[in-house]
């Protein structure tokens, strides 16, 4: 099975709009607008990603906001309309964000805020539920392999709850390490064969992360350049190997939810890192959803790759 079977093939992701950003209504409205789902659709790509935090759709007490469901579903009719499907993914939820500087914590030992988690997921299935153009991600980035106990479980259960409203939706679910594709192993088997499995690439780190502030490993002033790196397609085989392994044994299809270059890698070099990481997606025909549309230090339409977007946007 592979997830392209399902439509779901060469996407971008939509970072910044409903997660990791300010929420005012600036942003909520205009960081992306109809218009962008045009261009996406003029760069030949088959669906978007759209990152959502809790905090769109739920006030403090756990009190539903209309605006914010609103607008959420006008994101997916724009992309609907043009033919673009759908990942809807749970970038953050109350007491759990792949960002530590979030400051939510404890979802994986509060029965309150786990409850909390299948309650949002039932309203947005109920919402949203649209089993051709509509897959739903049940959290971004799950962090410390000491969560893969409670997760598979909390996983589990919530597939459950889904299912009873939308019993054919396609569901990705990742692992720890940040949806390393080695963690993919330690997942418990699919619940059914709509149920997908998903991981994030941004090996090697030290090159698609050079100057991050916010990965505390790095020194923020050391530079890689691509050749550096020791980026081959074998390099990338071994990275996807388990992650290949895992969806085979279990007869799942496998996702790439994010992979990218930060935008202080020159745009020769980031270039050279997609063409070698598109060889072997080809090869495994693996689907895939690049990172990001727009800026989040990482944006695939900002004016720096305008000389090579050309030579890009193909190796999507």
């Amino acid at each position: 099975m592979k997830m392209k079977d399902f439509g779901f093939y060469r996407g971008v992701d939509l970072g910044g709009w409903f997660s990791q950003c300010d929420y005012s209504d600036e942003r909520l409205d205009h960081f992306i607008t109809e218009k962008d789902f045009d261009v996406i659709v003029s760069w030949g790509l088959d669906h978007v990603r759209i990152p959502v935090d809790y905090n769109v759709m739920e006030n403090e007490d756990g009190t539903w906001k209309e605006e914010g469901f609103r607008r959420i579903g006008s994101a997916i009719g724009y992309g609907v309309k043009r033919g673009l499907k759908v990942v809807l993914d749970l970038h953050k939820t109350a007491g759990f964000s792949f960002d530590a500087g979030e400051a939510e914590d404890g979802f994986f030992v509060s029965e309150a805020y786990q409850d909390r988690f299948y309650r949002l997921w039932e309203e947005m299935a109920r919402r949203f539920y649209d089993p051709e153009n509509v897959a739903f991600e049940l959290l971004n980035e799950v962090t410390d392999p000491l969560f893969i106990g409670a997760w598979n479980r909390i996983a589990g259960i919530c597939i459950q709850r889904i299912r009873a409203i939308a019993p054919k939706a396609l569901i990705l679910v990742g692992s720890y390490h940040n949806n390393s594709p080695a963690a993919l192993r330690d997942l418990e088997a699919p619940a059914d064969d709509r149920v997908i499995f998903n991981f994030h690439c941004y090996d090697p780190v030290a090159f698609t992360h050079q100057g991050a502030y916010w990965v505390p490993w790095l020194d923020p002033e050391a530079r890689v350049a691509f050749e550096d790196a020791s980026v081959t397609p074998e390099f990338f085989e071994k990275a996807f190997a388990p992650a290949i392994e895992a969806a085979a044994l279990h007869n799942t299809a496998l996702y790439c939810g994010e992979y990218g270059v930060i935008d202080i890698a020159s745009p020769e070099d980031t270039v050279k890192w997609y063409r070698v990481i598109h060889e072997v997606f080809e090869k495994h025909e693996i689907s895939r959803c690049a990172w990001s549309y727009r800026e989040m230090d990482f944006g695939l339409s900002d004016a720096r790759l305008d000389g090579v977007r050309d030579q890009l946007i193909p190796l999507l």
